[in-house]
């Protein structure tokens, strides 16, 4: 298992927020492009995103489902990524003061990743996880930013 924190300085409301906005997937999802909501109303349970992964020249597609939701402190998705194999991906959101503590929590499930399973791969999962949460926060902090910024009505 690949267990990864950040500490995002912003209320849990906020992270919530983006992590709601099924339009914003691809921002903070690291390897994602394109994607769309496919399924439901997301974040709802069994609603689900559709995405383009690039790599190169290389193009695949894949989804995430809901598969537990409990608004606005847990949320966990089963990404569908076909001959690779699927992840389960829980993402918790804890208050800490007036920030945001979020730990992601990644378990390869059923294919090759599930098979080959092992240390190094969650090495690789961390790498990923690293970049994934400083996207996550820079989204949400930027979008925090940018309503305070916004004039009063």
């Amino acid at each position: 298992m690949a267990v990864r924190h950040h500490l995002i300085h912003a209320a849990p409301r906020e992270v919530w927020a983006v992590l709601a906005d099924g339009s914003r997937y691809d921002a903070w999802v690291v390897g994602t492009s394109d994607a769309r909501v496919a399924r439901g109303l997301w974040p709802e349970l069994g609603s689900a995103i559709e995405y383009t992964v690039r790599i190169g020249p290389w193009t695949a597609s894949g989804s995430t489902v809901v598969r537990r939701v409990n608004p606005p402190d847990e949320l966990e998705l089963e990404v569908d990524s076909g001959p690779v194999g699927t992840a389960r991906v829980a993402i918790e959101i804890r208050p800490w003061g007036e920030e945001s503590l979020v730990i992601l929590d990644e378990h390869p499930l059923r294919g090759i990743v599930g098979a080959l399973h092992n240390a190094a791969l969650d090495a690789l999962i961390q790498l990923r996880h690293r970049d994934m949460l400083g996207r996550l926060a820079k989204v949400v902090e930027e979008s925090v930013g940018a309503r305070e910024k916004e004039p009063a009505r």
